[in-house]
């Protein structure tokens, strides 16, 4: 990384000593001494941004004077001073998921720099960029010894493609390194081995400077490493993919939200709880586009892996980050986890330094404050869909009955439309139905010729997964002694609930292991079947035959429960409609009990080898043995010796066959890999934004549309569009794998826009899955109706409704949206990392003003949009005027505000995305 020197903040730069160097660094102190402003009362998350201008700083072209005085002004204004900069992070954190497409765009773009005549090695990470593969694995064996190697065997067998390209990657492009499969999640990996609190490197002189470690990553919980002091936020593939081409990154100095933290929790409460409700007041409080930073006396009772789990679900409260400032803690897990002793010392001596460490007064100005005592916090769980939808525990059972009752009082299908949704999107009947005969849903069934009935509220999935809960041996040995109490009691999981355990990194296995919890959790069917991301992000796997039948034949709303951070709707599984997030113990009780109408807090959970009654209360360790426990086995050493060959992998990643080729041999037969279309026939000048005329909707949309709704994740069936492609090419279905897997290829992607099971197209009745009204007015899939407004030149738009986007970080979600066809996406308002990505794929977001919204306006889907205003002056930010043509011949006008936020963002649509911009300015160059 290139060190700004030579400018008028070359002045700033100090130098300290630490451990046995001696380093230099920005200092903020002397900016303020320079008469560029006070900066003593910035939040610490936003000095880390203070500082990146002052490294960066270049007198003007990228970061002027003005925008660092802009920090002084964002305090003595009380926390708001909405000016863009251009922010450099570190380096940047992939996953396979979406880092096999962000690798797929470097490599076209290797050849579409080619073809405009420039250098190929241009395109080259500038910044170190490291790809954790953790997305793949799949939970087809379970409950057994041999889950884990069987399951390594199958993600192999289904991936090879893919890993194949991701090695030619490795070799092929500078400052990129790829952690292999098995290793763990990659916010795990990253907490717990790569980030480093504060970073170094030399300048062009030779010298060694110190700065905070930032990065942005491809996956929307990047910011879990937040809670170790490191500012870091979800981004697009092609956000990140501009910013490791040294691209920097657009943005307004944000607000930031002080969450003041004060007391303990408390006996029986986990960390699991603390989020759940930290997600439902954040929500409640509106944190979208801003920072967070926690801070109070509060922090000094909450160990690392705690404030961890609270910035993993940054995303979930929808906020960009969840800062926690450096304290004692900091450096306590720095070195438990392994770190050299030399950079612990540079990370307190720069903190103090630098005016990054929290002091007891520590009291900064924040743009609006909350507060939560611990010692309020209650057991809980989330769900049936919402993160946010927070349940104590004493009332889980009774708002689970409440919900059954309002499904069951929903209209019921007619017969015919039941049947071509169950056969053409897969998926049980989105409308439940009352069954003649039964008082309650419910049925038998039998498995492994254990019969017992299934009904309403059955757990049929409970899963200790996820990098939000796995990452904190706190919950993984209590959840350990839940398993080893149960054991001992003689209670075991229900016969039909599907149990695992996934790992965030080795190192969990290894303190599982050296408590003797892994054979207590092995004997209830919490085997290891993987490390890396699973059950939450939908790898969940097939449910037994004999349940999966039951649940759909009977119209069951079977339950899961797992300790991740996603419950959307057709997220976890294809078979389950209620998913709860739950910390790990309370998982490894809802396995025992089998059942959501059961309350855990007064009911029990099943009974013992003597036929006596087991409570929760029976199996619920107490703090203390948890915290001995880990005090005991949880070891420096460990960590050191999982992370000494992380990037070495095992006998089958390194029997793995790549060629040596500066460009990559699109292979034509895969149908894992493809080369995007995306640069193809590009000309060496930008275009101009043009007016949208004459569109037509292809979805109306509600509140609350996930980009898992856009782009899903999971399986698909033969009898979608993605699976027939995939069928026409003679790949049997127990290969298709998962979307996910297969975002290096656009083809199936396209297919799989808008396909989620559960996404409701407004402009059908009743129908879910991923229909519209095509050029005929006959409902049919989106990308067929879209390929045929495609063939006729028909621009599209989509209608939505309240924070458009939510959910995960997928790039595919708007690129999807950009190859149907679809110009512009209408909402009332939008999650900032979709907004962002949709504008780095040319598609231009725009919400609704003076109260209109889809439903005050009628509108059905028949009407026909345009938009003006664009292919003149447009600015940031616009009010331009749009136009509805009814299908009655009413016209009507509205007023629309652009979301295109910054100057940067207009240049990026006028060359088609950021990618293309980019790529021009580099042929240039």
């Amino acid at each position: 990384m290139p060190i700004q020197t030579g400018t008028d903040t070359a002045k700033t730069r100090r130098t300290l000593s630490a451990g046995t160097a001696s380093v230099d660094y920005y200092s903020i102190a002397a900016a303020s001494d320079a008469g560029l402003g006070d900066f003593s009362k910035l939040p610490a998350a936003l000095k880390v941004v203070l500082e990146n201008m002052l490294r960066f700083e270049d007198g003007g072209h990228t970061v002027s004077l003005d925008d660092i005085k802009a920090f002084a002004e964002w305090a003595t204004l009380g926390g708001k001073n909405p000016r863009e900069i251009a922010y450099r992070p570190a380096r940047v954190l992939m996953q396979d998921f979406t880092g096999v497409p962000a690798v797929v765009d470097l490599a076209a773009m290797r050849d579409g720099i080619k073809a405009l005549g420039g250098d190929a090695q241009k395109i080259n990470p500038l910044n170190p960029v490291d790809l954790v593969i953790d997305h793949s694995v799949m939970i087809d064996e379970f409950g057994t010894p041999r889950a884990f190697q069987k399951n390594v065997e199958l993600e192999y067998e289904r991936n090879m493609e893919r890993y194949t390209f991701l090695k030619w990657g490795q070799k092929a492009f500078n400052n990129f390194r790829v952690v292999p499969p098995g290793t763990g999640i990659c916010h795990q990996v990253n907490l717990e081995y790569l980030a480093q609190t504060v970073w170094t490197d030399t300048d062009q002189d030779g010298k060694t400077v110190a700065y905070p470690d930032t990065l942005v990553g491809t996956d929307s919980h990047t910011t879990m490493v937040n809670g170790l002091a490191v500012l870091g936020w979800g981004v697009g593939g092609i956000e990140a993919e501009a910013a490791m081409l040294g691209q920097p990154i657009s943005m307004l100095i944000p607000e930031v939200v002080g969450f003041k933290i004060t007391g303990a929790l408390t006996e029986g409460v986990t960390a699991t709880d603390l989020v759940l409700k930290v997600v439902q007041m954040l929500r409640k409080h509106g944190v979208v586009g801003k920072f967070v930073e926690f801070y109070g006396e509060g922090l000094d009772n909450m160990p690392l892996a705690d404030r961890a789990t609270i910035a993993n679900m940054a995303p979930e409260y929808g906020a960009t980050c969840g800062f926690f400032p450096i304290d004692d803690e900091t450096l306590r897990y720095l070195r438990q986890t392994g770190r050299d002793e030399d950079r612990i010392a540079l990370v307190e001596a720069y903190a103090k330094e630098n005016g990054f460490w929290r002091t007891a007064d520590y009291a900064p100005v924040y743009s609006s404050t909350l507060e939560l005592d611990q010692s309020t916090v209650v057991p809980a769980i989330s769900g049936p869909k919402r993160p946010q939808d927070h349940v104590a525990l004493t009332e889980a059972a009774q708002t689970f009955s409440d919900y059954i009752k309002g499904l069951r009082k929903a209209p019921s299908v007619p017969a015919q439309e039941k049947s071509e949704m169950t056969e053409e999107a897969g998926s049980p009947d989105p409308a439940p139905q009352q069954i003649p005969g039964r008082d309650k849903h419910m049925t038998e069934a039998a498995v492994e010729g254990q019969d017992y009935r299934l009904r309403d509220g059955s757990v049929v999935i409970a899963s200790i997964t996820s990098c939000t809960n796995t990452s904190n041996p706190y919950v993984l040995i209590a959840a350990g002694l839940v398993a080893r109490k149960a054991r001992e009691l003689g209670l075991n999981r229900k016969p039909w609930v599907k149990t695992s355990l996934a790992p965030g990194s080795q190192v969990v296995s290894e303190y599982l292991e050296a408590a003797g919890l892994q054979d207590d959790l092995d004997a209830i069917g919490f085997n290891l079947v993987g490390y890396g991301c699973t059950t939450c992000i939908g790898n969940s796997g097939p449910l037994q035959p004999e349940i999966s039948k039951a649940i759909n034949d009977n119209d069951l709303v079977a339950v899961s429960v797992l300790s991740g951070n996603r419950n959307f709707e057709g997220r976890i599984s294809p078979d389950v409609r209620a998913n709860y997030l739950a910390s790990p113990p309370l998982v490894v009780a809802y396995a025992l009990a089998g059942d959501m109408n059961i309350d855990l807090t007064t009911e029990p959970l099943g009974q013992g080898r003597d036929g006596q009654d087991v409570f929760l209360k029976d199996v619920w360790p107490t703090s203390k043995e948890v915290s001995d426990l880990v005090d005991s086995v949880v070891t420096r050493e460990m960590f050191q010796a999982k992370y000494a060959d992380v990037f070495k992998g095992d006998e089958r990643w390194q029997a793995v066959e790549i060629t040596d080729s500066e460009t990559y041999d699109w292979p034509t037969s895969s149908t894992y890999i493809q080369n995007p279309p995306y640069f193809q026939g590009m000309s060496q000048q930008p275009g101009t934004i043009d007016d949208v005329k004459g569109a037509r909707i292809l979805a109306l949309l509600g509140d609350m549309i996930t980009t898992d709704h856009i782009s899903p994740a999971g399986s698909f069936k033969p009898t979608t569009p993605a699976g027939q492609y995939l069928t026409e090419r003679q790949v049997s279905p127990k290969d298709f794998n998962s979307y996910g897997s297969r975002r290096g290829n656009h083809e199936i992607m396209m297919r799989g826009t808008f396909a989620n099971i559960r996404i409701k197209n407004e402009m059908l009745d009743g129908v879910e899955g991923g229909y519209t009204k095509g050029p005929n007015g006959e409902q049919e899939a989106i990308f067929d109706a879209a390929m045929q407004y495609a063939d006729q030149d028909t621009p599209l738009v989509v209608i939505g409704g309240i924070e458009y986007g939510a959910g995960s970080s997928r790039d595919w979600a708007a690129k999807g949206t950009n190859l149907l066809g679809v110009k512009a996406v209408i909402a009332e308002s939008f999650e900032r990392i979709h907004r962002s990505n949709l504008v780095g794929m040319g598609v231009i977001p725009f919400e609704f003003t003076n109260g209109d919204n889809r439903k005050s306006l009628n509108l059905t889907g028949d009407e026909v949009i345009s938009i003006d205003g664009l292919s003149g002056d447009f600015k940031p930010l616009s009010m331009v005027p749009c136009t509805i043509t009814y299908a009655d011949g009413t016209v009507k006008e509205i007023q629309l505000r652009a979301r295109v936020d910054t100057e940067v963002e207009i240049d990026y649509l006028k060359n088609g995305g950021v990618l293309h911009y980019v790529l021009r300015n580099l042929a240039a160059a």
